[in-house]
């Protein structure tokens, strides 16, 4: 099992206050900003950063849907970080300053691929693929802060 990564990430004109509060909020901010790829959204418990837990699906594909039960943590204050208690899955939100007022954020998620020929193509197309769904939710937690 390989190490699969995907890795998307954008400057927002905003503060990185603003900008981490906005990534941290589950509860308002975040079903805002997720693309037509997230379906069944629901804060299970908590909502703001730090203890809050989240479930959606993720449809990958049309073929491939995973169903994502987040555990969120705040290891640091520019950091979000959402293990998957479904998986390997582990998805980090940094956001650091880029300037006058503006943030760089990125996110980045890794899980255990698969073996074999299958674990190739998913180590060789899902980061691409999971790189543009993340654009689209960058995009809008730009157009959101």
């Amino acid at each position: 099992m390989a190490q699969v990564t995907a890795t998307a990430e954008k400057t927002v004109p905003a503060p990185v206050e603003a900008v981490i509060a906005a990534v941290a909020d589950y509860a308002t901010t975040r079903p805002k900003i997720l693309t037509e790829q997230y379906t069944d959204y629901a804060v299970l418990s908590g909502g703001q950063g730090d203890g809050t837990s989240a479930t959606w699906k993720l449809h990958a594909t049309k073929k491939r849907t995973r169903h994502v039960k987040a555990e969120v943590t705040q290891p640091t204050p520019e950091t979000v970080v959402e293990k998957d208690a479904n998986s390997s899955m582990v998805t980090t939100w940094r956001v650091v300053p880029a300037g006058e007022g503006a943030s760089q954020v990125s996110i980045t998620t890794t899980w255990n691929g698969a073996g074999g020929i299958g674990g190739f193509f998913e180590k060789t197309f899902a980061p691409k693929g999971l790189a543009r769904i993340y654009d689209g939710v960058l995009e809008n937690l730009r157009k959101a802060v």
